[in-house]
């Protein structure tokens, strides 16, 4: 399934860049000072990745009270993305093309699945300096709770 082992709590995630749905790069390091949610999901217009989605873009005002972004990420197309994003209707959520060299990002995160070509549906969350403050893989029919975002965002920072 994974190539790799999946990226671990405390570890850094190493800055990309990858091109949003409008073929603008979106580099992870432009980000810092804010909370980051990589969140992951394995095709476009496919019905649990088009939810998964939409709940980004429903929640983004409070992503953004909690001084976070969120962003999400696949192995398609820019155009595929592009075309996915205006039929969800989502104008705000930077949805990430990973398409290539192909699944690059999800397979130096550890979540490329070599069977199908295609990344897991997971969420990591960094903190501010770009360090992982949570990271959860999900079954592939299986909608990421909104909810155990929002609270991981909202809890406060661990002391050393």
């Amino acid at each position: 399934m994974a190539e790799h082992k999946v990226v671990a709590v405390g570890s850094r995630v190493r800055d990309f860049s990858l091109p949003d749905q409008e073929g603008k790069e979106v580099r992870l390091s432009s980000l810092r000072g804010k909370k980051i949610l990589l969140s992951w999901h394995p095709l476009a217009w496919t019905g649990i990745c088009s939810l998964q989605m939409k709940s980004l873009e429903k929640n983004r005002r409070a992503f953004a009270r909690l001084g976070a972004v969120a962003l999400g990420l696949s192995v398609d197309t820019v155009p595929s993305k592009k075309a996915w994003a205006a039929s969800l209707k989502i104008k705000e959520t930077r949805l990430l093309s990973d398409f290539w060299p192909h699944g690059k990002i999800a397979r130096a995160l550890g979540l490329f699945r070599t069977d199908g070509g295609i990344s897991q549906r997971a969420n990591v969350i960094l903190d501010e300096q770009g360090k992982v403050i949570f990271v959860k893989v999900y079954p592939l029919k299986v909608l990421p709770p909104i909810d155990e975002i929002l609270a991981v965002l909202q809890s406060p920072p661990k002391r050393k």
